[in-house]
């Protein structure tokens, strides 16, 4: 049969074409050969231009055999190909509407235009996707192989697929709009057809890369050809369920469906789609949904763009997605709350809005606080953020704040570090967008609204006592409720009397007046349906009695019943006789409200008006003053979040307190004062943000001019400094160095600055001493700002006084040190450090007024007199000389107060006397400057030194450079080798500072030891000398003297811990507990062996000094000064400590110890030992707050599965039910696995006997109960198992279930009873008190000195329990950290016998000096 008269069928595969198929069905008949395609190409070309586009019905097996063999023919050839068929087509396309017009067209012309209309389509549809084929392969591999290769050789060849797509979709879309409907019968296009052309569309959207920029054409194109379909070919099913099979396999496509489908319900008004698409996504399971990931990660993303693009079009179709709310993959959750988010914004914002939008907004907003408490942080955090959205766009309704800005509030303390962030950023974009007013001040705030308030009142008082009746307004209630009313008396009606109605009962003795009463009140409580009821009882009881009386019979009976409860209702005080009543109630009421007189009516209506005013105002002031106090609440959890480990939360933190302070809150000082300290932070970002927020804060004022500016700028940062303490002046310090580095200050700023220093401006003394801290700030990163003016500095502000200002002077002092303070001695080999000479002006004013001073008791000259010591050795040449001739006058002038007689008239025979305070500033003086020497002999004269054997060695080096090159031997000394030539220069003179340390600082000849023998008496003799000031400045000043020699400090370490233990000063416990924490980082072999003296500050009565000593400790322990015992557990102690600080202090011990290894894991038995011991532990509740913070640092499984073992063997050992309690609670802490599980099954006859005790039961159970929640259902056995034999054994005891075990058990206590006298003979022996040692006989302080209530127990003379450890296994050994000779192996009591420490010290290795 020709093929003319053949139907051409579109194939599911090509292979079908080869087939013979049904009657009248086109068959290939051969597939050419390779070498015959380019001839039998150039003969179809030849009938095309003859013939048109019906040739290819006799040269159709051509094309066929070109796609057939496409992998293997020319590429140029594809190319002519492609471009053939693209004339083919086109010509086709311009001759079919000539063809469908032709109303003379026979069946067989039109069937042959619709068999060629296929197989041209048919062709180039196929030819396009084996081009996108090979492309996709060639790209892939091109990949492997680098992108610039094959984008080469794709020029290289003339032809780039990707721009060829384009023309063919646009040649297809030309083609679809045409109405070749006509040539199919009944005038409908098959399916095959569309299929086959839209089908190509989506293989082609298939490719990754068609979502990048450059193929936006191909993308467009193919989107217009798809619209095409949808409008006129019925597509839209078939589309749909395409769509949502793409985005649940192709991540990539999620956009570029975005945007078709936004372009088909607008463009070509296809709003249906959107409906069909999003009732698919909403009929999907959700239970589907939360295991395919990548689908609803698609869906997610679809809806969540498709709401910003077209949200009035897909608002609609909401309410099939809401099912999605309550299922259980949150990415569709944060999808549809998303879409609402946008509809809110886009479509339902404004105050015009109808009845119902606003009804939809409002549900809208209500689910979305809803799932602000959604169990999935990542929901709550995306609610935040939509909320953040909102109020940016102001389409928040001012109803709503105060529920949002609570709901921000609560998460701030949200355990998700993602959702707090949020949190955070949603709260300072309330601030930044609130309606109420740029300065947030409670403070500011109450006034005026109390004010306006009490106006409000006064204002409804006038109201009430002029309105005329309250008729109208009970007239207005009742036309309120009357269609509720009315129904209500309907439906009962309808009821049978016959039915039973249940309602109010009436009273045997209640009178008609009372029943009326009762009817009226259930009106009022809109308990309708009762009050009918009884209205109905009534009328039949009380037919004789007012108001019941009154009935027109005439009328109906729901006529009569309303008339009845309306003026039962209204009471009194309108007439029951009016017949009109009942007819025009509203007629009525009206004619009683309207007033005579029309100017009264207009006055009204104007007080009516003002008052409504009035009490909008009030509202807006009660709005505003509840938002600014939740503000304040929120500033006082977001100023704890300031030092989270997060850095992006820090940040938020950070520019939050920016924007606080900005609206004018108080207490945003507090949080900008907080994160100075953050300055210093090694995270960059977070220093950075500090940077930034100062600058915003500080450095950009307002004001009109520069010097303006600068005002404003030096009085807010004055006002930083007030009561500040000395680390934050420090970080202030380092924030405007880094300004005045570059150069953010400018010049004004330092201008008014001198100006109030040299008092050429008026200003307080305050003022001023603050503008020299500023100038000493900036003068760190700029020193020529205070050395270019040092004379200008020391002549107007060290001038004499008759009353000197010593704070002034101090400040001075620190500012000019600064002018050295970024030059390290010995930095420059050849430039020599920065040195003042002796007879400078600024050091004989410091000498005068520390001298003039030291005679006047000035609390101010102490700080002074430190800080110019200070500066004298920091910049004199020379300085010991100054200080001496200082320390020479003082000292003079003591003798001579001391040879005065007596200022009373007292017999001469009564001995001199000596002002205190005299004695008190002599001493801190020779402190100082004990101080001051040691730290110019170790820096600056070590370093001077060190410059100068450099400097000589190079000029010797030099001069024999000559030599060394003539002498070519490659001979060098070992020393040399290794490197040691410098290291043993610096050695020796480190060994010359040490000797003149040791030998001559304290040595008869020099002026420092002629304080001494009065230091020392002093200190021993507290009673003698009883004065606080006297005694804290003895104190600090043996503690300086200490520092100079490791002899002399050997010599009096007894002194300093008798003084430390038994002064009754806590000023003084604390200075010395700093004082010895120094000295043992210098001398740290002499203060080793009184370690324990030291962990016995932790349990001081005064929480200053135990702060002080945690601070110690910390820092000896973690610099590895202090080798880690098991007193630690003192520190654990002050995890419950009543002062806050302290128990802060104590937690970031453990976690910064918890850091450095096993070290937690190693000291934990013997801590549960100490805590738990009946005599010197803790109490039951704070033990488990101790245990929950150690525990929490157990994550690995080797350790938790030791533990297990350890804590389990402990029972044995264990006496008492209080341990027992203990051991079991800590180990339902522990993070239990399925290993540490059968150690505890492996282990179960040491505890099984004490599962009787309920509490030691719930918490085995408690362990077993978390393991179940993770455990595999392998595990899961394991656990039912073990749970069974745990409730065995507490119902019926450990014999009921295992004899054999229980017969071993019993014979186990035997043990350690036998050996209980010699072991408590031992430990009676090895238990000093607290303070006792081989060389230190101090007698311990009195147990009623420290009053801490519910932390520890009284200490009883019961025997001390021992818990020894058991022998540990092999694993246990894995887990075991290097240091693992520290953790004892034998749990000891609090204090080890001397001989051990002793025996230990000889093991210690020895520590150099520093």
């Amino acid at each position: 049969m020709p093929p003319q008269l053949c139907e051409f069928h579109l194939p599911l595969s090509p292979e079908e074409l080869l087939k013979s198929g049904g009657v009248n069905q086109y068959v290939v008949q051969e597939v050419l050969s390779v070498k015959q395609l380019p001839s039998q190409l150039r003969v179809f070309q030849v009938a095309f231009r003859t013939q048109g586009p019906l040739a290819v019905l006799d040269h159709f097996d051509t094309l066929y055999s070109i796609l057939y063999h496409f992998r293997s023919i020319d590429p140029d050839l594809k190319e002519d190909v492609l471009e053939f068929l693209m004339k083919v087509v086109s010509r086709h396309s311009q001759d079919l509407p000539a063809v469908l017009d032709d109303t003379t067209l026979s069946v067989s012309d039109r069937s042959a235009h619709l068999n060629a209309l296929k197989m041209n389509c048919y062709s180039l549809i196929r030819l396009v996707e084996s081009f996108e084929s090979t492309t996709s392969k060639t790209s892939l591999m091109g990949q492997d192989h680098g992108g610039k290769g094959k984008k080469s050789r794709t020029k290289a060849q003339g032809f780039d697929w990707e721009e060829a797509r384009q023309p063919v979709l646009q040649l297809l879309t030309q083609l679809l709009q045409l109405d070749i409907c006509r040539l199919w019968n009944h005038s409908v296009v098959e399916e095959e057809f569309v299929s086959l052309l839209t089908g190509c569309c989506y293989r082609l959207l298939e490719n990754p890369s068609i979502s990048h920029q450059k193929n936006r054409p191909t993308r467009e194109a193919i989107t217009h050809l798809l619209g095409v379909a949808l409008t006129r070919y019925n597509h839209m099913l078939s589309a749909t369920l395409k769509i949502i099979q793409m985005l649940q396999h192709f991540e990539h496509l999620v956009s570029v469906l975005v945007a078709a489908v936004s372009l088909w319900s607008t463009e070509y008004g296809m709003k249906s789609i959107v409906g069909e698409i999003v009732r698919e996504i909403g009929q999907k399971c959700p239970q589907e949904l939360s295991r395919d990931a990548s689908g609803a990660k698609g869906y997610a993303a679809f809806l969540t763009e498709l709401a910003e693009q077209i949200p009035t079009i897909m608002m609609s179709s909401m309410s099939v997605l809401l099912d999605h709310l309550d299922g259980e993959n949150y990415m569709m959750r944060n999808a549809v709350l998303a879409a609402m988010t946008e509809m809110v914004l886009q479509v339902l914002n404004g105050d015009q809005l109808e009845e119902a939008a606003r009804g939809t907004r409002d549900q809208f907003l209500d689910t979305l606080q809803t799932h602000g408490h959604d169990i999935n942080s990542f929901v709550r955090s995306r609610v935040l953020q939509l909320f953040t959205r909102i109020v940016q766009q102001k389409a928040l309704p001012l109803t709503r704040f105060q529920a949002v800005v609570t709901l921000a509030v609560g998460r701030l303390a949200d355990k998700s570090v993602l959702v707090s962030k949020n949190a955070i950023q949603l709260l300072a974009t309330f601030l930044a967008n609130n309606p109420y007013t740029c300065k947030l001040s409670d403070t500011d705030l109450s006034r005026p609204l109390q004010k306006e308030t009490q106006k409000l009142q006064e204002m409804r008082a006038k109201h009430r006592a002029a309105a005329p009746s309250v008729v109208p307004d009970l007239e207005e209630e009742w036309e309120a409720m009357l269609p509720e009313v009315q129904s209500t008396l309907q439906q009962l009606l309808k009821v049978p009397e016959g039915d039973e109605k249940k309602g109010e009962n009436l009273g045997d003795k209640e009178t008609a007046e009372e029943v009326a009463k009762r009817i009226q009140q259930l009106l009022v409580k809109a308990s309708y349906k009762h009050a009918i009821t009884l209205t109905q009882e009534a009328t039949c009881r009380f037919q004789e009695e007012a108001p019941f009386n009154h009935m027109n019979q005439e009328e109906s009976e729901e006529t009569r019943i309303l008339g009845l409860l309306r003026s039962i209702f209204k009471g009194p005080a309108v007439s029951s006789q009016d017949k009109n009543l009942q007819v025009s109630p509203d007629k009525t009421a009206s004619r009683e409200a309207i007033p005579e007189d029309k100017h009264e009516m207009a006055e009204n209506n104007s007080d009516k008006e003002e008052l409504v005013k009035q009490e909008m105002l009030v509202q807006y002031l009660q709005d505003a003053y509840n938002f600014s106090l939740q503000v304040t609440e929120a500033i006082g959890i977001i100023s704890k979040m300031m030092y989270e480990n997060t850095t992006s939360v820090v940040q938020e933190v950070i520019e939050f307190f920016v924007t606080v302070h900005q609206f004018g809150v108080p207490q945003a000082l507090l949080g900008v004062r907080r994160m100075l300290p953050l300055v210093w932070s090694k995270e960059p970002g977070v220093r950075e943000a500090v940077l930034n927020a100062y600058r915003q804060l500080y450095l950009h004022p307002k004001g009109d001019s520069a010097r303006a500016k600068a005002q404003t700028l030096i009085q807010n940062l004055s006002l930083l400094l007030v009561d500040a303490s000395v680390g934050t002046i420090q970080c202030l310090e380092e924030i405007l160095c880094e300004f005045v580095q570059k150069g953010e200050l400018k010049p004004a700023v330092t201008q008014l600055l001198w100006e109030r220093i040299t008092e050429k401006v008026s200003c307080s003394p305050l003022e001023r001493c603050s503008s020299v801290m500023l100038l000493g700030m900036m003068a760190k990163g700029k020193p020529e700002i205070v050395g270019s003016n040092l004379d200008t500095l020391v002549s107007v502000a060290l001038e004499e006084k008759e009353e000197q200002d010593y704070r002034l002077a101090q400040q001075i002092c620190q500012a000019i040190a600064n002018i050295s303070g970024n030059q390290k001695p010995g930095q420059g080999k050849s430039h020599p450090p920065f040195r003042l000479p002796q007879d400078h002006r600024l050091f004989e004013r410091l000498q005068e007024m520390v001298i003039k001073g030291f005679v006047h008791p000035d609390p101010l000259w102490i700080p002074f007199k430190e800080a110019a010591v200070t500066l004298i050795y920091q910049l004199a040449e020379g300085p010991e000389v100054i200080c001496a001739r200082i320390l020479q006058g003082c000292g003079k002038q003591t003798l001579e107060r001391i040879q005065d007689p007596s200022t009373t008239e007292e017999s001469t025979k009564t001995a001199p006397t000596l002002p205190t305070f005299l004695l008190m500033n002599l001493l801190s003086l020779a402190g100082d400057v004990a101080l001051q020497q040691l730290v110019h002999l170790e820096q600056a004269v070590s370093s001077e030194l060190r410059r100068r054997r450099v400097l000589r060695e190079e000029q010797e080096e030099a001069k024999t450079k000559g030599q060394k090159e003539k002498n070519t031997s490659n001979e060098t000394t070992m020393e040399e080798e290794l490197g040691l030539v410098g290291a043993s220069a610096d050695d020796t003179e480190a060994e010359l500072i040490r000797s003149i340390c040791e030998m001559e600082l304290l040595d008869g000849k020099q002026a420092l030891s002629v304080f001494v023998p009065l230091l020392l008496k002093v200190c021993n003799n507290p009673g003698l000398y009883s004065d606080p000031a006297l005694s804290t400045a003895a104190s600090l000043a043996l503690g300086k003297f200490c520092m100079i020699s490791a002899t002399f400090c050997d010599s009096q370490l007894r002194l300093l811990f008798t003084m430390l233990e038994k002064s009754s000063l806590p000023i003084v416990r604390s200075n010395l507990m700093v004082a010895i924490g120094d000295l043992a980082i210098r001398f740290p072999n002499l203060v080793e062996p009184w370690t324990p003296n030291l962990y016995a500050r932790l349990r001081d009565p005064a929480s200053q000094v135990r702060k002080t000593a945690g601070l110690v400790m910390t820092h000896l322990i973690l610099k590895d000064m202090v080798r880690v015992k098991g007193q630690v557990s003192e520190m654990a102690v002050l995890l419950i400590d009543p002062e806050p600080e302290v128990a802060a202090l104590a937690k970031n011990f453990f976690n910064e110890l918890a850091g450095k290894g096993n070290v937690v894991y190693n000291l934990l038995p013997d801590i549960i030992s100490r805590l738990s011991d009946p005599e010197n532990g803790v109490e039951e509740e704070p033990f488990h707050t101790i245990m929950r913070q150690l525990l929490s640092y157990i994550t690995k499984d080797k350790q938790t599965e030791s533990l297990v073992e350890k804590l389990c063997q402990r029972f044995r050992t264990a006496r008492t039910e209080r341990q027992h309690r203990d051991l079991a609670y800590c180990l339902s802490l522990l993070p239990l696995t399925e290993r540490g599980l059968r150690k505890m099954q492996d282990n179960f006859e040491c505890f099984g006997d004490k599962l009787s005790d309920e509490t030691i039961f719930s918490a085995f159970l408690a362990a077993v109960s978390k393991l179940r929640r993770w455990a595999k259902p392998e595990g899961k056995a394991l656990v039912d198992e073990f749970e069974q034999k745990l409730r065995s054994c507490h119902t019926r005891g450990l014999d009921a279930t295992q004899e054999p075990e229980t017969d071993q058990g019993a014979a186990q206590p035997s043990k350690p009873t036998a050996r209980g006298p010699s072991s408590d003979t031992s430990l009676r022996q090895g238990l000093p008190s607290t303070a006792s040692d081989n060389d230190f006989v101090t007698p311990p302080p009195r147990g009623t000195s420290r009053q801490r209530p519910n932390t520890r127990k009284q200490v009883s003379r019961k025997t001390t329990i021992v818990f020894s450890s058991d022998e540990s296994s092999d694993e246990e050994c894995l887990a075991e950290m290097t240091e693992d000779d520290e953790t004892p192996k034998k749990t000891t009591p609090i204090r080890r016998a001397s001989t051990r420490s002793q025996k230990a010290l000889r093991r210690l290795p020895p520590i150099p000096v520093v």
